[in-house]
């Protein structure tokens, strides 16, 4: 069986899409080829890889991709994560499907390390229920 592929797409690739590509890798990789990229690269943010080890998922192995690398692969669907990369986002194949989850960007959070981390805890949930949700509509 051929895994279907989706690309997670936002900003910076530092969290959002990140964190996105490590829940479908953990939630259903045996039906999913997932990858994440960035309108720009920067890093792993590692208050994403620490928010994602609490619930069991290893990001500390990922690196912040551009998209560049991806427009020619194809793609069952391409997900942004935040408006900024939906607005940027280019055609891809006329097969692939595009979705667009808004989430908060946890980078941009203020605070205390605790606070910013109770930030990237919230998306870090948010983004898995959102692809519970969608994988039970897959089903």
């Amino acid at each position: 069986m051929t895994k279907r592929r989706v690309l997670f797409l936002c900003t910076h690739n530092s969290a959002r899409s990140q964190m996105a590509e490590g829940w479908l890798r953990a939630l259903a990789d045996d039906r999913f080829a997932p990858a994440s990229a960035g309108t720009e690269a920067t890093r792993v943010h590692p208050l994403a890889i620490r928010a994602m080890a609490e619930v069991g998922i290893d990001i500390a192995g990922h690196a912040s991709k551009t998209l560049d690398r991806f427009l020619a692969e194809p793609w069952d669907w391409v997900v942004t994560v935040c408006d900024a990369a939906n607005e940027r986002c280019p055609v891809f194949p006329a097969r692939t499907a595009r979705l667009h989850w808004s989430f908060d960007d946890p980078s941009r959070a203020g605070g205390s390390e605790e606070e910013r981390l109770a930030v990237f805890r919230r998306v870090r949930d948010e983004i898995g229920a959102r692809l519970r949700a969608w994988l039970a509509g897959l089903a």
